[in-house]
């Protein structure tokens, strides 16, 4: 049996993954990951990091498991907090879960973790790992969770093959609430607590009032754009490579639309968000089409089908491309017919990955909804993670 290092987080998944591991007769530590400790940026009373940490000490204790905090709020605030900072000052939109997986939880955390002895780091993740012999090779395989409303390979779509190599997912092949009814046969205190839906590290806070600690408000305006003005723009030009037309990011001007009022600042705001505007009247509700941080302008349009939402390509910058299946690379000037999402829960939709010189377009067969740069796109093949990327 091995020896496996639990990232033991406050909640239900990973206490039932502590738990699955002991009886499978494996030696198993508890560790809790501290990730932030400035309180003067949180801007809340409650201290969730403090309650969550209580619980994961409370089910080692109950599992008898060895179990220790580590203070990663160093690390997490240079690699996540001043990056997401950096990202929204720029008007992109980060994803600091899928951050934490490859900064913190699969990078610091691994290397503690080994440097305890481990030969595996756990996690309550719901996603799968297989591992198989290719050319002589072993390649693992980051498969998504059974549970099709909680799979979580998305939030691990920038781990590698070594990263993998090391992990185990214990409660992948469960549905979440046979992870509850194990939790509660044995009387763990997580089995009735509630998924945490907060920011990773931030707790019980808004993302605009977390942002405002840095990026200060900022009078601009909002400009509605006709549906039409979208359109237009998103006609193909015919002198340029159809997949470049497909994946280029609309530039709107103040003169092509009208303004209905005005914001705090365009780094709040993301497309596709509808709360926040502070606008009424519009006969449909509307939704931010693009932000422009240089002007301070936030472009709107109204309802959910309008065209400026939506749009059938994205790009990856070279630099920005990650395989977890490095022996499936493409090369350039070669396609790759794919599953993929830009966001996690997004059902996967069919495209096709196009690799170039400078990076690679991927394009879908419908229009996706608010791609933001910033974000993660991420593709598949029956249902294994092959790679992603963030888009530019």
């Amino acid at each position: 049996m091995a020896k496996v290092v639990v990232g033991l987080s406050g909640g239900v998944d990973s206490s039932v993954a502590a738990y699955l591991l002991k009886e499978q007769g494996h030696e198993v530590i508890g560790l809790f990951m501290k990730n932030w400790h400035d309180d003067s940026v949180t801007i809340s009373d409650e201290c969730p990091w403090l309650e969550d940490s209580n619980d994961a000490m409370l089910v080692a204790d109950k599992l008898g498991i060895p179990f220790q905090t580590v203070d990663l709020s160093d690390q997490y605030k240079e690699r996540i907090v001043d990056y997401m900072f950096d990202e929204y000052a720029r008007g992109r939109t980060p994803n600091p879960d899928v951050l934490c997986n490859r900064e913190i939880k699969f990078d610091v955390f691994m290397d503690i973790a080994l440097d305890l002895g481990a030969d595996y780091v756990a996690t309550g993740h719901y996603c799968q790992k297989q591992t198989s012999i290719i050319d002589g090779k072993e390649i693992h395989h980051l498969i998504g969770g059974a549970d099709g409303n909680k799979d979580q390979s998305y939030f691990l779509c920038q781990v590698s093959q070594e990263q993998l190599a090391k992990t185990l997912f214990p409660i992948g092949h469960l549905q979440k609430p046979e992870v509850r009814e194990i939790a509660a046969a044995q009387n763990l205190i997580t089995a009735g607590k509630k998924d945490s839906q907060e920011l990773c590290f931030i707790g019980k806070v808004r993302l605009p009032d977390f942002l405002q600690q840095q990026l200060k408000p900022k009078n601009g305006d909002i400009i509605e754009i006709p549906a039409q003005v979208s359109i237009e723009k998103a006609a193909v030009d015919r002198e340029e490579d159809e997949v470049i037309t497909l994946s280029r990011k609309r530039h709107y001007q103040p003169h092509e639309g009208k303004k209905l009022g005005t914001h705090q600042g365009a780094h709040y705001f993301t497309r596709g968000q509808r709360k926040g505007l502070a606008v009424g009247g519009t006969p449909e509700p509307l939704f931010v089409i693009e932000t422009d941080v240089e002007t301070n302008t936030i472009y709107v349009g109204q309802g959910k089908q309008h065209p400026g939402l939506y749009r059938r390509g994205l790009f990856i910058d070279q630099s920005e491309l990650h395989w977890i299946r490095e022996d499936l690379a493409l090369e350039t000037g070669k396609s790759m017919e794919v599953m993929a999402r830009i966001r996690y829960r997004q059902t996967l939709e069919p495209a096709m990955l196009h690799a170039t010189e400078n990076g690679a377009y991927l394009i879908f067969k419908e229009p996706q909804s608010a791609i933001s740069p910033g974000q993660f796109a991420a593709w598949y093949r029956d249902n294994e993670c092959l790679g992603s990327g963030v888009i530019a």
